[in-house]
């Protein structure tokens, strides 16, 4: 509808801004000669004053022997002779000048079109953008059911993505190399009676890489790329979403051989008949349609269906079954070694300079997926640009992991003197806790400069990656977590609740260790609590308990005995190296940040 009244109201100025043309110009025109009455005009009549007169409908022009040029009104309907004759001018005076009679064609035509043709036109008009608008209605009631997968063309140069482009993963790219070789040569396959995977699905937490994979297969293989996500079949019609399956891979089988990537597949194909308020019937024929379509698949044809997910737990087994998703291909959080691959590949455009040692960089980031990488380096590049420098250090770098990990920082937030020191005394509680048990990562940065929602921070971050870990670490960790919270108490005999998010992360980590780990003694080697997960909300909302109360109290007891373990154990460490302790509160207090060979040469000394 707005479309209809903007092209209207442009029609209506068009033709607004025509009239007043049209009337600017006959005014101009009129303006160049004298307006007179009928009494002036007769006396000039008597006078012999007149050369000639024209005659144009009620208007008569009239030209003096002197040049001069005048015009005069008449009655509609009376001739100049019958005008002559009521007022009694003598006839013969007519004689002594010319009298032509000129018909206006121009007003006329000007008459007829505003008051006949124009009305037809405008009605016209609006007939015409109404049957447009009932066209397009039409056209997109027909296209309602149609995917809207975007295709990408991976001959193109300038669209092409790689495995360059993509560093680590190295397993990953092994299975996939198998999609590319069939793409590139189906007959190496099928001559000794192999069938490739129709499906795979690539797992892998967010931000790991699994689009990018996808992309890069596609252009391996030079062939043509379909992205949609699996949102995109869901609409509030029943049917539609299942329309729209059929409808992307008849245009894949028109382009084949190429790739059709569901980007987030959980979305649509996630377990049938479960969840609270039973099934969403809009998803389950959506999901039953995918089934359909890749049972439909002929052997012969290269089409190869790709998927992301992160909830892999969360899908139908029906998707899953050999002959459809029968491939999982897991993309892990990438090792130090990737992560230095990947912050090369994502640093090609950057200027670094000599001192940015990416290595460093992959040593301080465990756990980072590659999305978090990029943005690690594009934060930097950002924070370079704001000082107006035009190269990117190590230090800049290393700022952007803290904005990462923990936020921005808040120059805003100033604390009193008082603050600023309970601060000091919780991270160096945390540091040297951290510094002193030997399965502790390492310290590598305190600050007591606000970041986020925290007051200070102590960034303590292992040296290398770890699949798996040991109960001591998990004790180490809980007697770091509340290092904080005793530096306070043993301080300044009193506690705040600046500790309160390290309590609640202890707490839940002596529950693991109890209930999920089996790592209690007295317990046994067994786990408390069967997890119930609810498909559609996707979390873990209710635990039902497979034990008793009196075990309820045993469990209760064991993670009290798992605090008080590490309290003791912090306890004794700050108050043995209370020395320590005032040494790194005074540098916080005096630089605000203590980087780790400034920590290490504390304890050297």
């Amino acid at each position: 509808m707005k479309p209809l009244l903007k092209n209207g109201i442009i029609f209506l100025c068009a033709v607004f801004l025509i009239a007043g043309f049209f009337s600017l110009y006959s005014r101009s025109s009129v303006q160049k000669e004298e307006k007179i009455g009928i009494a002036t005009f007769l006396e000039e009549v008597a006078d012999e004053k007149i050369e000639r007169v024209e005659l144009q409908e009620n208007t008569i022009l009239i030209t003096l022997k002197d040049g001069k040029k005048q015009t005069a009104t008449k009655e509609p309907n009376d001739s100049l002779g019958t005008l002559m004759k009521n007022f009694n001018a003598d006839p013969e005076k007519m004689k002594k000048f010319k009298i032509d009679i000129k018909e206006n064609s121009s007003g006329f035509l000007l008459n007829a079109f505003f008051t006949i043709i124009l009305p037809f036109l405008i009605l016209g008009f609006f007939i015409f953008l109404m049957i447009r608008q009932i066209q397009g209605a039409n056209a997109r009631a027909m296209n309602f059911g149609m995917s809207r997968a975007r295709q990408f063309d991976g001959k193109k140069e300038e669209n092409r993505i790689t495995f360059k482009d993509v560093a680590g993963a190295r397993e990953a790219k092994e299975e996939l190399q198998e999609v590319i070789e069939f793409l590139r040569d189906p007959k190496k396959f099928t001559n000794v009676g192999a069938k490739i995977p129709k499906g795979v699905m690539l797992v892998g937490a967010p931000g790991t890489g699994k689009t990018l994979f996808a992309k890069a297969v596609a252009g391996e293989a030079d062939v043509p790329f379909f992205h949609v996500s699996g949102s995109e079949f869901i609409e509030m019609f029943v049917g539609v979403g299942a329309s729209r399956v059929r409808d992307l891979f008849t245009r894949a089988m028109k382009n084949a051989p190429c790739i059709v990537f569901i980007d987030e597949i959980d979305a649509v194909g996630r377990q049938r008949g479960a969840g609270l308020g039973g099934s969403h019937d809009e998803r389950e024929q959506t999901l039953n349609q995918i089934l359909v379509e890749l049972d439909g698949f002929d052997p012969s044809t290269n089409v190869i269906v790709l998927a992301a997910t992160n909830r892999p737990d969360v899908l139908d087994p029906a998707l899953l079954r050999p002959g459809r998703f029968d491939r999982r291909v897991v993309i892990d959080l990438p090792s130090i070694e990737d992560r230095t691959a990947i912050l090369e590949v994502h640093a090609r455009n950057k200027p670094l300079a000599s001192d940015a040692d990416l290595r460093k960089v992959a040593e301080r980031t465990p756990g980072f997926s590659g999305a978090d990488l990029a943005n690690v380096l594009n934060e930097a590049a950002i924070l370079v640009a704001r000082r107006n420098a035009s190269q990117i250090t190590l230090d800049d770098i290393f700022k952007s992991i803290e904005k990462v990990i923990l936020g921005p920082e808040r120059k805003s937030h100033v604390m009193s003197e008082k603050e600023k020191k309970i601060t000091a005394y919780h991270e160096a509680g945390h540091a040297l806790v951290s510094h002193l048990l030997p399965d502790a990562p390492p310290v590598q940065k305190i600050s007591i400069i606000a970041r986020g929602q925290a007051a200070g921070y102590t960034l303590n971050l292992p040296t290398e990656d770890r699949q798996f870990r040991t109960k001591k670490e998990f004790l180490s960790e809980l007697a770091v977590l509340l290092g904080g919270f005793v530096a306070e108490k043993t301080v300044f005999e009193d506690v705040t609740t600046g500790a309160s998010n390290d309590l609640k992360k202890a707490t839940r980590l002596a529950k693991n260790i109890v209930t999920v780990y089996g790592m209690s003694e007295h317990l046994g080697q067994r786990t408390f609590g069967d997890r119930e997960e609810m498909i559609f909300l996707g979390r873990e909302i209710t635990e039902q308990r497979d034990y008793s109360e009196k075990t309820a109290e045993h469990i209760d007891e064991e993670i009290t005995n798992f605090f008080n373990g590490a309290y003791a154990q912090a306890e004794r460490l700050i108050t043995t190296y209370r020395e320590k302790i005032e040494t790194i509160v005074q540098l916080l207090l005096e630089k605000e940040t203590i980087e780790r060979e400034a920590f290490l040469a504390i304890f050297a000394e």
